[in-house]
């Protein structure tokens, strides 16, 4: 280990070529980071999601998008020239130090070898074979063989390891004023009550095998606006046709913000809801970065990325197949989340609103919805 060369390092590129919630749960690493250093500069190298998210992070000062062809989001290529591009944009900012983070499953010497090629002088990451002058400090990757952690302790034990360490390891972002402006003029004008009786309900996700089914969204919806609460439901631009399926098998009339909101209006939003109903994506990540409780239906394709210190109810089925790590369900039968049924949110929903809120929301379930 380097660690005396790491302690001088003033300006640090963090490299997560993932997705929004990716880069969340990253953010109290690179806290550490920051801290650790006096006047350290942080920039992150990240997806397109990625760099929205990356924006609302306190801690990173500068964001470069780059879509890299080794990752699953990276797009078609015709030819090396954005590459090249990057890797000279990064040697152009003389970066004293590149730390690259990554799940146990991704290799981390693609990333690398970008870094070494961009005269990076300190390089660390956790890595499954020795990645020679390719690293100049590195971790042996332990998952899954020897251990399983969550997503965060992944990330801030990889920077413990050249002494960076913080006393918050919670998520958080800094939501703009004018964000939390238009989102209150928004939720005036669909009548969203600030009494507490209303829900956000996010029904994507980017992996078919994360997604609970519409019509299980529905029936939790109209249960809830059975019960009394609103429903408002979330979603970009692509999701419209999924959300107006639900709706079309409501019995009640939701509320719907889908395609009207930016990442940082959706944050706004999120942090002003008593409550998230969401697949396992990027959303939740963002709910727990406000402080808002979270019913998380979390299909089973792996264990690491569970709401991180924020109330919650994480819902599943018990499968065998479970920790598939795929996208696509490989059964064919999704009962990982199938066999949730909707009155097992509606009461995860009601519970979170009693936690957080009071009241006696459990037993309207128990007596209207027959759970």
């Amino acid at each position: 280990m380097n660690r005396g060369n790491w302690q001088t390092a003033q300006s640090i590129l963090c490299v997560r070529l993932d997705s929004l919630g990716d880069v969340l749960l990253t953010t109290p690493a690179v806290r550490a980071l920051k801290q650790s250093g006096s006047g350290r500069r942080i920039t992150l190298l990240t997806s397109p999601s990625g760099a929205a998210a990356a924006r609302l992070v306190p801690e990173i000062d500068e964001v470069i998008v780059y879509e890299a062809p080794w990752m699953k989001a990276g797009g078609e290529r015709c030819g090396s020239s954005a590459d090249r591009q990057t890797i000279g944009q990064l040697a152009a900012r003389s970066f004293d130090a590149a730390v690259i983070f990554t799940v146990y499953s991704q290799n981390p010497l693609p990333a690398a070898l970008f870094c070494f090629l961009a005269d990076i002088p300190l390089r660390l990451a956790h890595c499954r074979e020795n990645p020679y002058q390719l690293l100049t400090d590195w971790e042996r990757e332990p998952e899954p063989e020897q251990l399983v952690r969550h997503e965060v302790r992944r990330q801030l034990d990889l920077v413990a390891t050249i002494g960076a360490a913080c006393s918050d390891d919670r998520l958080r972002i800094r939501i703009p004023c004018e964000a939390q402006r238009r989102v209150r003029r928004l939720s005036r004008e669909i009548g969203l009550e600030s009494s507490g009786s209303w829900v956000v309900m996010h029904p994507g996700s980017t992996a078919a095998s994360r997604r609970y089914a519409p019509e299980r969204f529905a029936a939790v919806a109209d249960h809830l606006c059975e019960l009394g609460l609103q429903v408002v439901f979330t979603g970009d631009e692509s999701e419209q046709g999924l959300i107006e399926t639900i709706a079309m098998k409501m019995v009640s009339t939701p509320h719907s913000l889908c395609g009207r909101l930016d990442l940082a209006e959706l944050a706004a939003l999120i942090g002003i809801a008593p409550v998230l109903v969401s697949n396992n994506t990027g959303p939740v990540h963002v709910a727990a970065a406000v402080g808002t409780p979270v019913v998380d239906l979390y299909a089973l394709t792996n264990p690491q990325h569970t709401p991180w210190r924020v109330p919650h109810r994480v819902l599943y089925h018990d499968v065998p197949c479970r920790y598939c790590y795929r996208s696509i369900c490989p059964e064919g039968h999704h009962n990982c989340l199938r066999l949730v049924g909707p009155e097992e949110v509606v009461r995860a929903v009601l519970e979170m609103l009693d936690e957080t809120r009071g009241g006696s929301s459990t037993r309207l379930v128990e007596n209207e919805v027959g759970v």
